[in-house]
């Protein structure tokens, strides 16, 4: 009778054991949170930990979707080093690059080539400003850069982001001096009219349109942790607002539509808090920083 008690009883222990060791095994698999990304000025931070829980990134606090991870836009005055925690208790800082970007004065510019003047034409810049706004509110889930960004054009680049131009030329119009000075805060390619254009990454089309004022032909494409693609100056649009593309999906066709000097494919990032309703602290970042994340099916 003892001797079958003792058995039951490492039998049962046994069963315990067998019952504990895939949780203590899940336990043991799940990564230590942490944060990476391209950490440059103007780039993405990417940090991973349990799905559900929460990173607070230079002081922003960011929930990780079902996939573990959670993205942070970093401005292109970003300071040197950010620190990063998680509700865990795991902390730590990222040391970020600087940016060095060109300073440039064009002369011979047309003041009348950008600006809307006419009624007509503030009346359809006032309408395109609307349709960016209300594509930017909104948000869908996706891997954000999680698996990384391809080209969006099989064209050379002809200007990357964060130059600083200052435009100097004359009205035609008022025969007036006029001085603009720009940032740009796309990637753009020397694509002639017509090229293929492809989705960098999976998302959901959340803005396609033929002829907004400044922009032209322009496709948004949503790519989930407040990523959005900006595609501008098309001459064709192939998609639809909800729409969801993988990467390598055409959406659209190079043009030279909108405000623009010559054919070639405007490419733009913004960032958007998830967990922030108000559009204020939006910012673009630079696309090319995304070109350098691994790629991963």
């Amino acid at each position: 009778m003892r001797r079958a008690l003792l058995f039951a009883l490492a039998a049962m222990g046994a069963a315990c054991a067998t019952a504990e060791t895939p949780a203590e095994n899940q336990t043991a698999q799940m990564p230590a949170p942490d944060c990476g990304g391209a950490l440059t000025q103007g780039g993405l931070v990417i940090c991973h930990g349990p799905a559900g829980t929460a990173f607070t990134v230079a002081g922003v606090e960011l929930t990780t979707d079902d996939s573990g991870t959670a993205q942070f836009g970093l401005s292109t005055n970003a300071p040197a080093v950010i620190g990063w925690s998680h509700e865990s208790g795991a902390y730590g800082d990222l040391k970020i690059a600087e940016r060095h970007d060109e300073y440039r004065e064009i002369s011979g510019f047309d003041c009348d080539k950008v600006d809307a003047r006419s009624e007509e034409q503030k009346a359809h810049a006032g309408r395109s400003w609307v349709k960016k706004q209300d594509a930017f509110a909104s948000f869908n889930s996706g891997p954000g850069a999680m698996t990384g960004f391809i080209k969006p054009s099989d064209a050379p680049t002809s200007s990357p982001f964060g130059p600083t131009r200052k435009y100097i030329g004359v009205s035609k119009v008022t025969g007036k001096a006029c001085e603009k000075v720009s940032v740009h805060r796309g990637y753009d390619m020397a694509a002639p009219v017509g090229t293929e254009v492809v989705a960098p990454a999976a998302g959901t089309v959340i803005l396609a349109d033929p002829d907004l004022y400044y922009e032209g032909g322009t496709v948004f494409l949503d790519h989930g942790h407040g990523l959005v693609s900006v595609f501008m100056h098309l001459s064709e649009v192939d998609v639809k607002p909800g729409d969801t593309v993988q990467r390598g999906d055409l959406l659209a066709k190079t043009g030279n539509t909108g405000r623009t000097t010559g054919p070639h494919l405007h490419w733009a990032v913004k960032w958007r808090n998830p967990e922030n309703d108000s559009r204020d602290g939006d910012f673009y970042i630079d696309p090319a920083l995304l070109l350098d994340l691994p790629v991963s099916d």
